[in-house]
C-alpha cells in the first residue's frame, strides 16, 4: 500500500468522524431539546418538589426517552458500517457500534482495518453524548430534591 493511499484512507475516515461529530452534536441536542418539551421540564411547576411516585415516573420516562436517543445514535453508526462494508451484517454492526458506543472496546475481528478509526472515535462522541445526557439528567434531578 502506498503513503498516498494511506493518506487519503486517514483523510477520509476524519472526514467521516468530523461529520459524525456534527450530526451527533445535532441530533443530541435536538433530542434533549424534545424530551425536555415532551416532559414539560422548562415548567418549574410540572416539575415534582418532592421525590415520590411522580418524580419516579418522571425520571423513568426520561430514562427510556434518553435510551431511545442513544440507540438512534448507536443505529446511525451501524448504519454506516454496514453501508461502507466495514461489516457483514447488521447485528454485527448494531453490536460493534453499542460496543464502540458505550466505550466497551469490543474489537470486531472482521472489522474493515480502513475505517477502524471511525469506530475508535465513535467510543470519544459516545463518551461525550452519555455524559451530556447525565448531566441535563441530574439537573432535572437537582430541581426536584432542591
Amino acid at each position: 500500500m502506498s503513503d498516498e493511499v494511506i493518506v487519503v484512507d486517514l483523510g477520509l475516515q476524519l472526514a467521516a468522524v468530523a461529520g459524525f461529530v456534527l450530526l451527533m452534536v445535532l441530533i443530541h441536542s435536538s433530542g434533549l431539546v424534545g424530551i425536555s418539551r415532551a416532559l414539560h421540564l422548562h415548567d418549574e411547576r410540572s416539575i415534582p418538589n418532592e421525590f415520590g411516585l411522580r418524580a419516579a415516573a418522571l425520571m423513568g420516562t426520561y430514562g427510556l426517552l434518553l435510551f431511545v436517543l442513544h440507540f438512534i445514535e448507536i443505529l446511525i453508526f451501524a448504519v454506516f458500517f454496514r453501508y461502507v462494508g466495514a461489516l457483514r451484517s447488521m447485528e454485527e454492526a448494531l453490536y460493534y457500534s453499542a460496543s464502540c458506543y458505550a466505550t466497551l472496546g469490543t474489537a470486531a475481528s472482521n472489522f474493515a482495518e480502513e475505517w477502524r478509526l471511525v469506530g475508535a472515535l465513535e467510543s470519544l462522541i459516545g463518551f461525550v453524548l452519555i455524559g451530556w445526557s447525565t448531566a441535563f439528567m441530574v439537573r432535572t434531578l437537582r430541581k426536584i430534591i432542591d
